[in-house]
């Protein structure tokens, strides 16, 4: 359900003195099939006339110039200004799209429109290339398992995107963080060093190899990790630091690198959410050691679930390779030197992914062009901070996050809960991976932990139209003048 505003409500509207023709003109300039019949003394609400309406009036053989007052047409429902928006949504029907918002005086003051999206989710799959022609061919070739041409295929065309050289398919993006930190050797014993302002993943790869994940502040400017809370960090455990390329912003990669070259650390980027992020020119995943990419469900670009791990060196690779398919031998089959995992990625997601990163670019272009909306429409609201876009970076907003500080108003718990009343999703920012209760040990880090509490995503769909995004902004500037 979507709003129209008070100009578009006048140029929708006439008198039943209006003629057919007369209607035409307005069914037309509102672009929504509907016309508004008002008194034009008094202004208050009459009924609708659609443009079936019209249509049936033209074959009952009336004239151009009929009155709409004399046209046959259904009965209209409308709805009260007090009313919520879930009672609203409950009066659309199959032929109830258009629903009148009535002050008490019988003039309207909104439209409720029926658009198939009561609710605008926080993100949803862009699938409009060939995913079901692939998808429809490993069907019909039998070939749907982890065997398949479109496995390697999307190894080559993702690891193309990246500028990598080697690609390894992965059944998620928690696998592929797994086999990233088993190809450089994390174990029992050893430290990693990872931001505690991300996904519960990043952590828990680090726990599944017995190596203990130690958390480091994030920066203010980038909500990444802080490069100069590493070092700070280092211990003669360490083994390895992976940075989160956080909603789409990378971190800032230079200090991080020369820091890992000091100690001889690995760095294993998490890039689970920034397909497509450069940082000075180069594409993130492929400037540490290892990057390890996401494809699930709400993700840049989807196979439903998925990972991938890119790297320069060979060895790492191979490893990999081996590591995802129970640790067998590339040149003896069912022999297993090692403990390896059953991490592959089936012929049937791998088809999927082919054709998105076909479409990644598409899909990029209309991320950045909701970003620009989003930030042109929310400017000048108070208490807003808009996402980071450092100068060094491209920032490919895989959600669009924002920061709701205590000049907006109310908090930014508050602000999720009324949009929700409003059919708009939202998501509030990972909880600090110190606080969760697997991990807590009474960590105090005062920049995540002030982030985490502000931060909130908005609905950020590559498929996201423009009137959808207009309606967010809508509903935050609405809340925001009530407060």
């Amino acid at each position: 359900m979507q709003k129209i505003d008070q100009q578009r409500i006048q140029e929708m509207s006439l008198s039943p003195e209006s003629t057919i023709r007369q209607a035409m003109e307005v069914i037309g300039r509102g672009e929504i099939g509907t016309a508004f019949i008002i008194n034009a003394q008094t202004k208050v609400f009459i009924g609708l006339i659609t443009d079936g309406d019209i249509r049936r009036a033209l074959l009952k053989g009336h004239p151009l110039e009929t009155k709409i007052s004399l046209i046959e047409r259904p009965s209209t429902k409308t709805a009260s200004v007090s009313m919520r928006v879930e009672e609203i949504a409950k009066m659309f029907g199959e032929k109830i799209r258009v629903i009148p918002v009535l002050d008490l005086e019988g003039r309207i003051v909104d439209i409720a429109l029926y658009d198939q999206r009561l609710r605008l989710p926080i993100a949803e799959p862009s699938l409009g290339g060939k995913e079901l022609m692939y998808v429809t061919d490993c069907i019909v070739s039998n070939w749907i398992s982890s065997t398949g041409k479109y496995v390697t295929q999307f190894e080559k065309i993702f690891g193309d995107f990246c500028t990598s050289p080697y690609a390894v398919a992965t059944s998620n993006g928690t696998t592929a963080l797994h086999l990233a930190l088993l190809a450089v050797g994390v174990g029992p014993g050893d430290e990693v060093i990872i931001p505690s302002l991300t996904f519960i993943a990043t952590a828990n790869a680090v726990t599944y190899t017995g190596a203990k994940a130690i958390f480091v502040d994030c920066e203010s400017s980038t909500w990444n990790i802080n490069p100069k809370h590493i070092e700070k960090a280092i211990t003669p455990k360490t083994k390895a630091i992976i940075p989160v390329h956080l909603y789409g912003h990378p971190a800032d990669m230079d200090p991080i690198l020369k820091i890992a070259h000091q100690h001889r650390l690995y760095v294993i980027e998490d890039a689970a959410e920034a397909h497509g992020a450069e940082y000075k020119g180069k594409k993130v995943g492929s400037i540490g050691d290892i990057g390890v990419f996401s494809f699930y469900g709400n993700k840049i670009i989807t196979t439903g679930e998925g990972g991938m791990v890119i790297t320069n060196n060979e060895d790492f690779a191979a490893r990999m390779r081996m590591l995802r398919d129970h640790g067998m031998s590339s040149s003896r089959r069912y022999w297993h030197p090692v403990l390896g995992y059953n991490y592959r990625l089936t012929n049937l997601q791998a088809a999927i992914g082919v054709a998105q990163v076909e479409r990644i670019e598409e899909i990029l272009k209309a991320k950045l062009n909701i970003a620009h909306r989003y930030e042109e429409q929310l400017k000048g609201i108070k208490g807003i901070t808009m996402p980071p876009q450092a100068p060094w970076a491209k920032n490919v907003y895989w959600l669009y996050s924002i920061l709701i500080e205590k000049s907006f108003g109310i908090s930014r718990d508050d602000l999720i809960k009324q949009l929700g009343l409003s059919g708009i999703d939202t998501r509030p920012f990972f909880p600090p991976l110190h606080t969760q209760p697997i991990y807590d040990k009474g960590l105090k880090l005062e920049i995540t932990e002030e982030i985490s509490l502000k931060g909130v995503s908005l609905p950020s769909s590559a498929g996201l139209q423009e009137h959808e995004i207009d309606r967010v902004c809508s509903a935050i500037r609405k809340i925001s003048k009530r407060v």
